[in-house]
């Protein structure tokens, strides 16, 4: 055996022990790489869980940043409403100064309005209204010039209202008699011939019974006839029977009553009760009595007034009383309210106590407004000549406060506004007034129809 062989023999026997080595070692590297490549699959899902647990707080993260953001949003929209309150704050102070501007240019206004007011009349009223040509002529409007006109001078002077005693009645039992029932009461309206007290009484229950004979008799003799009764009998039944009647009706039966008892054929009804019944139709103001009362004969009971005309006691100066006379114009005011009245009476007497001469008016009073007892101020036209502004009195109408108006032509045709006057007084249907120029155009005629136009339009006339 050669060396080549030899050395050929040691590199295959090296190579054999190697071999195990190498395997080995090949095999503990294939584990290491299995275990390095598992480790790095593990650890690689791992990565990708950190990466996904990453991108989760990522998720979060932003999430987290969008709550922030909103919660930004939210400060500054809370920065905004905080500047939104300021900002209404703002916007009250400005609400608050207007008004406090707007009540300061209302005061101004009623100041301005108080200074226009000045005296009572002449004020013109807020808001007019425009009527066409067409309106104006079927309203029959009539539009003219405001001129003085000659009118009776007038007298002021204080005064009362009395009853008119021409139609004022007293009920009054003409015999004594018992108050049994009452049929009316204090205020009430009552018609002539209405049951106003029953009242009984023993002579009127002997006159009843003593009508009822004379009836009898009386129709007994009528039908027998002249040819059969003398001509004394006929003639005595006929005066007992008018007697009897007249004695009942004296007493204070009434017509009806009387017709009543007599047909009822029926003496059980001479009972002596009777009713008295008013005189005139009117309103009962006063009674004096109550239930079985004793009330003797001429004592008032009941009083009863036709308020549709009543009297007024004007006091004048006797240095002018004589420039009155009877017949003349006059007028009475009472609060806003003005009668037209006429001079009824002039006392020939003065006042023991006032020394002044009374002149009595007579008053129309048929919407019930005046009664006796109230003081009102008369104003009395005299004999003598004066001048002053005149319409007719339905020109004058009241505005919505209560004041008296007129209606005024503005500078263009057809518009009108109202306007404040003073009536002074009444005299032949011509309304006196103050408190507008001369040659001022105002409504003579249609003045409601205007009023209802302006009404309409939603002016109304400034309250004092």
């Amino acid at each position: 055996m050669n060396i080549k062989n030899i050395f050929m023999l040691l590199i295959l026997s090296s190579s054999l022990s190697y071999l195990p080595v190498a395997m080995a070692t090949a095999g503990n590297d294939e584990h290491k790489e299995h275990a390095e490549e598992h480790h790095d699959d593990e650890h690689h899902d791992e990565t990708a869980s950190a990466t996904d647990h990453k991108d989760d707080h990522g998720d979060e993260k932003e999430q987290h940043d969008d709550h922030d953001k909103n919660e930004e949003h939210h400060d500054d929209e809370h920065h905004n409403e905080n500047t939104g309150g300021a900002d209404h704050k703002d916007d009250h102070g400005d609400e608050k100064e207007q008004h406090d501007d707007h009540g300061n240019a209302h005061g101004d206004e009623h100041e301005e309005g108080a200074d226009a007011h000045g005296g009572h009349g002449g004020h013109e009223e807020e808001g007019a209204t425009k009527l066409t040509s067409a309106q104006m002529k079927i309203a029959d409007i009539v539009v003219q010039p405001l001129m003085p006109q000659a009118i009776s001078s007038a007298i002021k002077a204080p005064g009362e209202v009395r009853f008119n005693t021409y139609k004022t009645s007293l009920i009054t039992p003409r015999i004594a008699a018992q108050v049994i029932d009452r049929h009316v009461v204090l205020g009430q309206v009552v018609k002539k011939g209405q049951p106003i007290v029953t009242l009984s009484s023993v002579e009127m229950a002997q006159a009843q019974g003593d009508l009822l004979v004379a009836d009898k008799e009386w129709k007994r003799v009528k039908k027998l006839g002249r040819k059969v009764v003398s001509a004394r009998r006929y003639t005595e039944a006929k005066i007992n029977w008018e007697l009897a009647k007249a004695k009942v009706k004296a007493y204070g039966m009434s017509g009806p009553q009387i017709e009543k008892l007599l047909t009822s054929k029926d003496f059980s009804r001479a009972n002596g009760r009777f009713e008295l019944v008013a005189s005139i139709a009117g309103t009962v103001l006063k009674e004096n009595y109550i239930l079985g009362q004793q009330a003797d004969p001429g004592e008032e009971l009941i009083r009863i007034t036709d308020e549709s005309t009543l009297w007024v006691i004007a006091n004048v100066s006797p240095a002018v009383a004589h420039e009155i006379r009877v017949g003349n114009n006059a007028s009475v005011q009472f609060g806003k309210r003005i009668f037209p009245a006429k001079v009824a009476q002039i006392n020939h007497s003065l006042d023991e106590i006032t020394r002044t001469t009374g002149i009595r008016l007579l008053v129309e009073n048929n919407d019930d407004a005046l009664h006796p007892g109230l003081f009102v101020t008369a104003q009395i036209e005299t004999s003598g000549q004066t001048t002053a502004l005149a319409v007719p009195e339905a020109a004058v109408l009241r505005s919505p406060d209560g004041d008296w108006q007129i209606f005024v032509e503005q500078d263009e045709a057809g518009e009108f506004k109202g306007v404040e006057v003073e009536l002074l007084r009444v005299s032949d249907g011509m309304a006196i007034i103050s408190g507008v120029k001369p040659t001022t155009r105002v409504v003579v005629e249609g003045a409601f129809f205007v009023q209802s136009e302006l009404a309409k339009s939603g002016f109304e006339i400034h309250n004092h």
